[in-house]
């Protein structure tokens, strides 16, 4: 029986028999390092938790299952999945990637990568040809879309097009809609990454990450990595990213709907000078996104009229937390400046729009009204604070 999306969260494949038979609803957490041989040859499938583990192998196939992909690997992290993902390209290989990525992705590519000996040639993808910048090295296009924190759309199934005219792989972060509104690979793209401590863990309260695909000398290259990097995902953390999806498409429903309230607010605020959300009509990737996606997310990022104001509603709000990260039940405020792009070049940064007058919200499932409410009295506390300066300076 062909399970639907939704039940594709709870089950994944529903097919576990070899691992457990309990009878348990909930699976099992197989906290071991070890497993024990029949014989001399023989192996129950699982030898050593660093090669695999029926938990961790559980959360993959779900994963895979709501990618419509074959394979996906669990790892320690996002940026855990990204470093190993780099280890298929050799010395000399350049690749083209978006400019405004997770600042994260940057410091692992410009530090890191470069060190290894891998090119990258940073362009803005929602709107440059990346035909211009292909050389006889390029081996794959990296992009995220929306992109992080600007919001960029990019058309996937023309950087699918491109790339493989070109004998290139596409590389997509789905990290922001999650499979359960976007799926890359339907759209031609040959690798899909997450951070699963966004939105598939969906509470704040663990790390992980995944690269899925459905090219098999990837999975065959993919596989000798992880067991031989040591970074794929421990059984308790997978175990909670198991837990996470089963509400995946809830959260994102509840926070998509949020959002759009939230945006409405910050459009009608005069201390806002610029929203940037793709789910408002006239943003330049609104098409596209209706076009590959199935619903805009809950990222919004804006740019209020000063960094001043922007500090304040840092350290004005009483609910929602000044903290890193997205994805989670609670909504988050992050300050990319500091925090997410605090290692981009300034001059990176300023290009893609990064001022010190960004914020970016990540939008959670509590009562919209309170959040709302806890927004606009941020802001009044710059408009407090502004008086009484002007108070005291008379």
């Amino acid at each position: 029986m062909e399970l639907q999306f939704l039940t594709r969260c709870l089950y994944g494949t529903n097919d576990f028999e070899n691992v457990e038979n309990t009878g348990s609803i909930s699976f099992p957490i197989y906290q071991t390092a070890t497993f024990k041989h029949p014989g001399v040859g023989q192996s129950t499938g699982f030898d050593y938790s660093r090669l695999q583990n029926p938990t961790r192998q559980h959360l993959e196939e779900i994963l895979a299952s709501l990618e419509n992909a074959k394979k996906s690997f669990a790892f320690s992290s996002g940026m855990a999945a990204i470093t190993a993902l780099m280890e298929i390209f050799e010395p000399g290989d350049e690749l083209i990637a978006d400019a405004d990525l997770y600042g994260g992705s940057i410091r692992l590519f410009d530090n890191v990568s470069n060190k290894n000996g891998i090119k990258f040639t940073r362009i803005n993808l929602s709107k440059e040809d990346p035909r211009e910048y292909i050389t006889k090295k390029t081996k794959a296009i990296y992009i995220e879309t929306p992109t992080n924190p600007m919001m960029n759309v990019i058309d996937i199934q023309e950087m699918a097009r491109i790339a493989k005219e070109n004998d290139l792989l596409l590389i997509v972060d789905n990290t922001f809609l999650s499979p359960y509104f976007q799926n890359p690979i339907d759209l031609g793209a040959d690798i899909v990454v997450h951070s699963g401590t966004k939105f598939l863990g969906g509470h704040n309260d663990t790390l992980a990450g995944f690269v899925v695909t459905s090219n098999e000398e990837i999975i065959e290259k993919m596989s000798f990595i992880i067991k031989t990097v040591g970074s794929g995902l421990a059984p308790f953390d997978s175990w909670l990213i198991i837990r996470g999806i089963k509400t995946l498409a809830l959260r994102m429903e509840k926070a998509q709907e949020n959002a759009f309230k939230i945006v409405k607010f910050l459009q009608n605020n005069k201390k806002v000078k610029k929203v940037y959300y793709p789910g408002i009509e006239g943003h330049k990737g609104y098409e596209i996104m209706k076009k590959q996606a199935r619903g805009f997310g809950s990222m919004i990022s804006f740019e209020v009229e000063s960094s001043e104001l922007a500090k304040t509603i840092l350290k004005s709000t009483k609910l929602i937390p000044f903290a890193e990260s997205l994805g989670g039940t609670e909504t988050l405020l992050t300050y990319p400046t500091t925090q997410t792009h605090a290692d981009v070049p300034e001059d990176i940064r300023i290009a893609n729009g990064i001022t010190d007058s960004v914020l970016r919200l990540s939008v959670g499932i509590e009562d919209v009204g309170d959040l709302i409410k806890d927004l606009d009295q941020a802001f009044r506390a710059y408009e407090l604070d502004d008086k009484a300066v002007c108070l005291q300076g008379a």
